[in-house]
């Protein structure tokens, strides 16, 4: 059975695909909370680089999102992908919750640095999985499935 792929949306040759957060960001996060916590400004060392991860997550959901964003249009080709596609929403709004809370987190002195790095590891953890979700349904969506042929 000959399945063809959908086309590709214009949104993906329009911008770079989009991605939770930029990459770079989330290593610079990951090393500062790698970071001895002891260190002086260790906080503000954290919360410098968690600004620039909830900016690029914040772009990474208005790409994604809204009648002219790349689920819709994925949508549109596949609707087979409505599961996929819900998920991957659902878990914006958990995720910037998250960036958001560790953020407020750390700026409270009585919080300790512990709690921060698992609250931060959670969230990395988060992301990474949101970006293979993403991927994995982006794949789903262009592959070309050619098995079954004789």
């Amino acid at each position: 059975m000959v399945t063809h792929p959908i086309q590709q949306p214009s949104t993906v040759t329009a911008v770079p695909l989009p991605r939770p957060a930029h990459p770079g960001d989330v290593h610079a996060l990951a090393r500062a909370l790698a970071a001895a916590s002891a260190e002086p400004r260790w906080r503000e060392h954290l919360i410098g680089r968690l600004g620039p991860v909830r900016q690029g997550f914040a772009e990474h959901v208005r790409v994604t999102e809204g009648p002219a964003g790349l689920y819709a249009e994925l949508l549109h080709q596949a609707p087979r992908l409505d599961r996929g596609v819900r998920l991957l929403a659902g878990e914006h709004a958990a995720i910037a919750a998250a960036i958001a809370a560790l953020q407020h987190a750390a700026r409270l002195p009585a919080v300790p640095a512990e709690e921060l790095r698992a609250q931060a590891r959670n969230l990395l953890r988060a992301l990474d999985r949101h970006r293979q979700r993403g991927a994995d349904l982006l794949w789903e969506a262009y592959q070309a499935d050619l098995g079954g042929e004789n």
